[in-house]
This record gives C-alpha cells, structure tokens and sequence, in this order.
C-alpha cells in the first residue's frame, strides 16, 4: 500500500522480556472462534526520544531513542470479526505486547532497514527475514506517522511483520499454553516469552 495501515495498542498490553503472554478466557471461547486465534507477530520496535511533529523522512532517524523486539500479539477472531473491523482490540488484550530485552540506543543501529529478523516458537523458526523487507521503513514511518501529530517521547512503533504467522500457514499454527516464543534480532537480542491461559 502507498501508506501504512495503521492501529494503536493500549499500553496496558505492553509486558517484558520473560513475563508471560496470558490468552484471556474470551478468546478459548466457543462464541468468539475458539481457543485457535492467539497469533504471533515478530516486529522491530522503535522507541522516540523527543516530540516529533510534522518531521521530515531525512530527519526522522534523529527522533529515535533506541530499537528493540516486539511481538504484536494477536487474537484474529476479536482483530477481523469482534470489533467492528477495528484491530486495536484484538491486539490489545494485557500482555499481548511483549516488549524487550532492552532499548539498543539509535546510534548504535548504523542501519535499521538492515537487521535479521527470526520469530520461534517452541525452537521453531516461523518467521525469518530482514528489516530491509519492509514495505515502509523507519524513516518513512516516522514522518508519515509525525503528520498533524506529535509523537510523544516514549512512543512505542511497531513496524510489521514478515510472512509466517500462523493464521497465513497450511495448516495454521496457533499459540496455546505451554509455548514459548522467542523473537530475536540483530544487535539487539531476543525476547522470550511463555504462553499461559489466564
């Protein structure tokens, strides 16, 4: 697409590097499609470090604080049936944005469009490829995402995720308790989480 789509995350979605990824009850119900509809999403977090508004894509790369792992949780029955066609309820639900292990300064990331990307679960590559795929890059993102609003110092931007998420495979995959995820990425480490029902 020309621009990215684009939804929100309430914070309170957000947990840490070892915590674990709770699948409330009202997505292993029967009603909302069943206990098949937690997915992962491995993404390259981008923190900002001071209000940008209005930034251009040359200047955008100075707003940012630091990179770091995400994986955008998500339940696909609340994401495409049970919220109107909005996403944010889907992917906000508590711990559904598994934030970590650490903020690697921007400096210290020559490149964004050029780090290596793998999502596991159970040890089990599912997603794997580079930021230098993405559809938008950093820089663009920023900018675009700067237009008319200001992103305010500890803005969290997730940038997307490569093909593999389990809704996409044959047969699907979906979390269940008892997994592990893990999402690594180039010079910054990798974010491990377990699965529990909650």
């Amino acid at each position: 697409p020309e621009r990215p789509m684009v939804f929100t995350k309430n914070p309170a979605a957000c947990c840490l590097d070892g915590e674990e990824i709770v699948i409330p009850a009202l997505c292993r119900d029967e009603e909302t499609g069943g206990p098949e509809q937690v997915d992962y999403e491995a993404e390259l977090g981008v923190v900002i470090g001071s209000a940008a508004k209005d930034v251009s894509v040359e200047n955008a790369l100075k707003y940012v604080l630091g990179y770091t792992c995400v994986n955008d949780v998500s339940a696909r029955w609340w994401q495409k049936k049970g919220a109107g066609g909005q996403f944010c309820r889907g992917k906000s639900f508590d711990t559904f944005c598994p934030v970590g292990p650490t903020v690697v300064p921007g400096g210290e990331i020559e490149d964004p469009q050029a780090l290596r990307l793998v999502c596991r679960v159970n040890g089990t590559v599912m997603q794997q490829d580079s930021t230098a795929s993405m559809l938008h890059p950093v820089a663009s993102l920023i900018a675009e995402l700067s237009r008319g609003t200001t992103l305010v110092p500890g803005t969290l931007i997730m940038t997307g995720t490569p093909s593999g998420v389990g809704m996409a495979r044959s047969p699907q995959v979906w979390l269940k308790a008892g997994d592990s995820v893990e999402v690594e990425i180039e010079k910054i480490g990798t974010l491990k989480n377990k699965v529990v029902d909650g």
